[in-house]
């Protein structure tokens, strides 16, 4: 099964150089996905059939959750709900603005997702600061708070969802376990980062070109989208369905009450009722991204399916011993490669019980490890599209005090144990 292992480098090659080849992830990860598993079935078609079935489900799970969370952001955002936050901001002082945006962004990005949090407030920070270095560095804070906030929430990011979906980890435990390493993580760079803030004055921030017309629905839809997405686990853990069925219901009940609001408050304006449809903001949808984690997710169903991950893990438990270092060095690997397929990868080579300290700990490093370099998550990717930082700039001033703040998150963890 050598030949899975070389189609999985591959295309791991063609999606950490995205930005050079131009060639969206979503490709080959895809072509990964199909070829590993036309490999498998030229091997042994009964017995891929069976394994594939067993992965597609947990995969599909995933899946359609990402979907739900995605298309009510996309109907929070329609209504104009985020531009209420923007509305909040104290535009008269640098150093208050970075520690609102950085606290909003760390909170935000557990209650939404860290992809979605990252954009929105990038975009908020790109309209409101006039100079670029000063947007350069708010929008790395906002990076490595996004990555620290969605660590400690079973929605945050998609590889806690994959770790609380697969039943590695409870919410419960994933808050209590990472919440405070997440914390650290971001209060450091915040630190090393504190004094090139002082350089700034009041003058580099626009206040006014930031203020738009809100929608009458914008504060109802913040509010309860926001309570959507929240009643997720707490449906869970009530109920015990599986998250996705959660999401759905949540999906299913903002939809109902969109229906009802948006015909009573302008019931004379077509346009803007079809515009503020859940059908419109799913159109929005990024389905490369959606496509890109069903390619990966199968590439790795496959690595597993083939024994090359189980290989892997009495490797690494080998050479490093401890689970918790293993854990640390999949961290630093997050800064170059994508955390979602390491994430996968971990959940089948470990077979670990719910809660175990190293679910925690992956989450941990898996999502704070990315925002050591700008490439080494969704919201730096994202970052860089918004406000075209460089790759070397942020090697050279944010990586550093990023790497600080993981190691300090970890040293906690060490701690713990």
């Amino acid at each position: 099964m050598t030949a899975i292992l070389i189609i999985f480098i591959l295309a791991y090659v063609f999606i950490v150089t995205e930005q050079y080849t131009r060639i969206d992830k979503a490709v080959p990860a895809l072509i990964a996905g199909v070829l590993c598993w036309s490999v498998m079935y030229m091997d042994n078609e009964q017995e891929a059939t069976a394994k594939l079935q067993h992965h597609f489900s947990g995969i599909a799970e995933i899946l359609f959750f990402l979907v739900g969370a995605m298309t009510i952001v996309e109907l929070i955002d329609a209504h104009k709900g985020f531009q209420l936050i923007t509305n909040w901001l104290p535009l008269s002082n640098p150093l208050r603005l970075m520690l609102v945006m950085a606290a909003l962004t760390f909170f935000l990005s557990a209650v939404l997702d860290n992809l979605t949090t990252a954009i929105v407030m990038c975009s908020i920070s790109a309209r409101i600061n006039k100079e670029q270095e000063l947007r350069w560095i708010y929008a790395s804070l906002i990076v490595i708070a996004a990555n620290a906030g969605g660590v400690w929430s079973p929605i945050g990011d998609v590889t806690t969802t994959m770790l609380w979906i697969g039943h590695r980890i409870t919410a419960s435990a994933l808050l209590t376990e990472t919440f405070i390493p997440a914390m650290i993580s971001l209060i450091v760079p915040i630190i090393i980062l504190w004094p090139r803030l002082k350089k700034f004055s009041r003058q580099s921030f626009d206040s006014v070109s930031d203020q738009q017309i809100l929608f009458r629905s914008s504060a109802p839809m913040l509010w309860l989208g926001f309570a959507s997405m929240l009643s997720v686990p707490i449906l869970k853990s009530i109920t015990g369905i599986p998250p996705f069925l959660a999401m759905m219901i949540a999906l299913a009940v903002l939809w109902a009450i969109s229906e009802f609001i948006d015909p009573c408050i302008y019931p004379d304006d077509a346009e803007l009722k079809r515009e503020l449809s859940i059908r419109q903001a799913m159109t929005r949808i990024e389905m490369p991204g959606i496509l890109f984690f069903l390619g990966i997710l199968l590439a790795v169903a496959a690595l597993e399916s083939s024994g090359q991950l189980h290989a892997l893990a009495e490797n690494l438990s080998g050479q490093f011993g401890s689970l918790s270092y293993v854990a640390g060095i999949m961290g630093l690997l997050s800064a170059v490669i994508d955390n979602v397929p390491l994430v996968a990868a971990a959940m089948n080579m470990y077979l670990l019980p719910q809660d175990d300290h190293f679910w925690s700990m992956l989450a941990y490093c898996a999502g704070t490890g990315g925002s050591i370099l700008i490439i080494g998550s969704a919201a730096g990717v994202a970052a860089m599209g918004i406000e075209k930082i460089s790759f070397v700039w942020y090697l050279k001033r944010i990586s550093l005090a990023a790497f600080a703040g993981y190691l300090a998150g970890f040293a906690w963890f060490m701690l713990q144990r």
